[in-house]
């Protein structure tokens, strides 16, 4: 995993908290785990960190990290019978044609020349996976490729079949104008719905200015609250008193796991249809798909129709990480 955020974070960062999830699956089943990771990491097999926890650091750290990774598997690669890469797809350079099997994974959209290019350089046992239909289509271009959805740890969360009456809305993202907590806003005041407000603000220009000019000047405290960034109990006492999730992006999302959190927690997802939302929702059990604000609005008044109990069987039967982790040990296993 490259450095920059521990594993697991303590708030945001979900690949680290994925890595973190599959690193104890299967040291639970019995595997022996190596973790390379960033500063103050850890799980329950062995760890190896290196490099900075700093999202802004330098491009020579960052150069220092791929050397660093490089040296160790050059060295120690014939230890492993899988080397399973969260990082950067160039930390597995000087291994692509060692025998040791390989298993790349993305979580966003993929650029097409890199994989030409390693596919091109002579490689053996290299395996492709994306957390989405739609996230392997963006990378499909050459080599093997498989689905594997992303995961989360269902025993963390509650079921809550019951919500109160006038039970909120709820936001949960990066404050990014991609992620349409803008259009959340609207949708619930055009509903009469209080509305939660839950992430981190993006520290990047053009988002930090989009949170201060748009987002912050309708944030009252009763109607629409902002929350902050949440741990994993927050989320599961938010996420669990709210009659739905709303996701209204304006990009192609590769996978969204809090969808699956709110459905962990029994509360169903109402998504634009866009990017991986049609694999993750499943219409009319854990939420609905919608095109616009418009419908969006119209599918407030059906969430009380979703049994909150099937909806979080459904997501759990899916996307547990009991099971995203055999998925995986079984594209190692062909």
């Amino acid at each position: 995993m490259d450095p920059g955020i521990p594993v697991p974070p303590e708030l945001y960062g979900g690949h680290e908290r994925l890595v973190y999830l599959f690193a104890e699956e299967y040291t639970r089943l019995g595997h022996q785990v190596t973790l390379l990771a960033g500063p103050g990491s850890y799980c329950s097999g062995n760890v190896i960190t290196f490099g900075t926890n700093n999202l802004q650091r330098s491009k020579l750290e960052k150069y220092r990290e791929i050397f660093f990774v490089w040296k160790y598997l050059s060295k120690n690669h014939g230890d492993f019978d899988l080397l399973h890469n969260f990082g950067r797809r160039i930390y597995l350079l000087p291994v692509l044609n060692k025998p040791v099997k390989k298993m790349m994974v993305y979580g966003r959209p993929v650029n097409h020349t890199g994989i030409r290019l390693v596919n091109a350089l002579p490689n053996k046992n290299l395996v492709f996976t994306a957390c989405s239909n739609y996230c392997v289509s963006t990378g499909d271009v050459a080599g093997k490729w498989t689905t594997v959805y992303n995961a989360i740890d269902f025993a963390t969360y509650q079921l809550n079949e019951t919500i109160s009456a006038d039970a909120p809305l709820i936001f949960l993202g990066r404050l990014d104008k991609v992620k349409g907590v803008h259009t959340a806003i609207d949708v619930a005041r055009n509903t009469g719905n209080r509305l939660l407000i839950a992430g981190n603000v993006s520290d990047t220009t053009d988002n930090y200015t989009y949170f201060k000019n748009e987002i912050e000047p309708q944030i009252d405290g009763i109607n629409i609250q902002y929350l902050g960034p949440l741990n994993d109990a927050e989320k599961n006492k938010y996420l669990g008193q709210a009659k739905a999730l709303l996701f209204p992006i304006e990009w192609d999302e590769p996978f969204g796991i809090v969808m699956i959190e709110a459905m962990a927690c029994g509360t169903p997802v109402i998504g634009f249809g866009r990017g991986s939302v049609p694999e993750v929702i499943t219409e009319g059990v854990n939420g609905f798909i919608v095109q616009d604000i418009t419908e969006m609005s119209e599918k407030i008044s059906f969430a009380n129709t979703i049994n909150r109990k099937g909806c979080r069987e459904h997501a759990l039967n899916r996307f547990d990480v009991k099971i995203i982790a055999q998925q995986y040990l079984n594209v190692f296993n062909d």
